[in-house]
């Protein structure tokens, strides 16, 4: 049984716009990003400016990340080649010598390629932290399907492995499975029409895969079919079962398995809520904050769904994520992550 869908599954921002009508007119509205192309943009005027930040006895970094944080990416791309062009200069190896720390790595991720970026973030993760299931969830389960396909070709290019053969050597089980799956990009396109017969199969199925052997459901499942659908599956089986799925995941799996099926639950849920619980927990480390998080998130978000993410944080923790970035956040990238998130939500 097919029938025309209606909204389902909005985020907050995205109900509140549809109520005014703006929620599908990318035209007019633009994106749910914080950070637009710069109207007045003068490809020589920042190439400028960047050069006296860097050339006189003292680094004004302040002038630099002004330039960074109100370009958008392709604008940054631009002045890129522009210095490139006039200096003989790579801009992001002269800015690199001219700051370090947190900062630089804020540069780098501000100057290279989205695709650039997200393929050296994945292969930092697979191959050099503990946080492999975690990054790898995160950039291969929220990245629309042409970005990622751009990501896993830089990085079979950058790096001379296909990231499928670093997922296989550094996780296993699972969470292998999982990740696997999402790099193929196998994921159903979303469809207008709902078709309730395969969302009662998917809710029986994921009922019976209780036992040993039956890992391989919740993977085809998770990781196959389109949010929209996936959205029904779980309301239909809180009914069916009493409880929600994620209580079903916490009896079933354990540890990196668990953090797994969680993790892209949530994203399957509420991609902005996912990004903001995730930007909360970096907030709160006990000696500073995760600034290669708060980095990657609020740069890779900035011109998609920023301002979605903002009021899923107000939502959920009670206070705007820039009063929580002024708190937390110290040194040199306070102002640029203040640039980034741009303004408060009271």
């Amino acid at each position: 049984m097919s029938v025309t869908s209606g909204k389902a599954g909005l985020s907050l921002t995205q109900e509140i716009l549809s109520y005014l009508g703006l929620a599908n007119k990318t035209a007019a509205w633009g994106t749910l990003g914080t950070l637009r192309t710069f109207l007045s943009f003068s490809v020589e005027k920042d190439v400028q400016r960047l050069l006296r930040a860097i050339a006189g006895q003292g680094v004004d970094r302040n002038a630099i990340m002004d330039v960074l944080t109100n370009r958008s990416r392709e604008q940054r791309q631009v002045i890129s080649r522009a210095f490139q062009e006039r200096t003989k200069q790579d801009l992001l190896t002269s800015l690199q010598a001219a700051v370090s720390g947190n900062l630089e790595r804020l540069v780098v991720a501000l100057l290279k390629p989205a695709a650039h970026f997200d393929a050296q973030e994945l292969r930092t993760a697979l191959k050099d932290s503990g946080s492999a299931e975690d990054v790898a969830m995160e950039i291969l389960a929220t990245r629309a399907p042409p970005q990622l396909q751009e990501c896993l070709a830089v990085y079979k290019h950058d790096f001379q492995v296909e990231a499928e053969e670093d997922i296989k050597s550094e996780t296993s089980g699972i969470v292998q499975d999982l990740l696997l799956a999402l790099a193929k990009g196998g994921r159903e396109s979303s469809s207008e029409v709902i078709d309730y017969h395969l969302a009662e199969e998917d809710v029986q199925a994921l009922k019976q895969a209780e036992g040993p052997g039956t890992e391989g459901t919740w993977v085809l499942i998770l990781t196959q079919r389109n949010p929209e659908h996936l959205l029904r599956v779980f309301e239909q089986y809180q009914r069916c079962t009493g409880h929600d799925l994620e209580q079903t995941v916490q009896n079933r799996f354990h540890g990196d398995a668990q953090m797994a099926l969680l993790s892209l639950a949530s994203v399957i849920r509420n991609t902005p809520l996912y990004f903001a619980e995730k930007l909360h927990q970096a907030l709160l480390q006990e000696t500073e904050p995760n600034y290669q998080v708060l980095t990657r998130i609020l740069i890779s978000r900035s011109e998609t769904d920023l301002l979605s993410i903002r009021a899923e944080f107000r939502r959920k923790f009670g206070k705007s994520l820039y009063s929580a970035l002024q708190d937390a956040v110290k040194g040199d990238c306070r102002l640029a992550l203040l640039a980034l998130c741009r303004a408060e939500d009271l």
